[in-house]
């Protein structure tokens, strides 16, 4: 009998009209503009790579998933000054809160998150972003709407405006002094 009462309702539903209607766009979904999904380490404008190994942004992170190793001090070739260098880079994507905390303190600005969908992980080291898989995502990748400078730069409070030469207040006469 329950066999018979469910081919008669899933029959009655089978010829019932779609109550669903289409998703509203076409292709792709628009993104908001602080859409974002994964990392990237940036070059600097000579072609260095712009981490200096501070551990500013592993000291920051609340989830402890970022492992910087320094490299000490060397030149640069391409602009012959000394400067601080990052050995290795390590981030766990997998367990990351997406706070952009690392992204804020960065003096440098070389960690940025991108807008652009992350890849499908499979297994725990997919979700491992080591040095190399963080300058692999920098060519492809838009920036994220933020930068370390730009949002320090944003919480800064604005700086008031220039008065213009104010009228000096007329001097009051002074009353005579009296000696006795």
């Amino acid at each position: 009998m329950k066999l018979l009462d469910t081919l008669r309702i899933s029959g009655r539903n089978l010829f019932r009209p779609k109550t669903t209607t289409p998703l509203p766009w076409k292709g792709t979904r628009p993104r908001a503009a602080r859409f974002r999904t994964s990392f990237a380490l940036l070059h600097d404008e000579h072609g260095d790579q712009a981490c200096i190994g501070c551990k500013m942004c592993e000291k920051i992170c609340p989830s402890f998933i970022i492992t910087v190793v320094p490299g000490g001090r060397a030149v640069s070739e391409k602009t012959g000054k000394s400067r601080g260098w990052c050995a290795d880079f390590t981030l766990d994507a997998g367990a990351c809160i997406s706070c952009e905390l690392c992204v804020q303190v960065c003096p440098t600005d070389a960690i940025v998150m991108l807008q652009v969908p992350a890849e499908v992980g499979f297994s725990r080291e997919d979700l491992l972003l080591t040095m190399e898989r963080l300058y692999a995502n920098e060519k492809p990748g838009t920036a994220a709407w933020s930068t370390g400078s730009g949002l320090i730069a944003m919480q800064e409070p604005p700086k008031p405006p220039k008065p213009a030469e104010a009228a000096k207040p007329a001097e009051t006469p002074k009353a005579p002094e009296t000696t006795t």
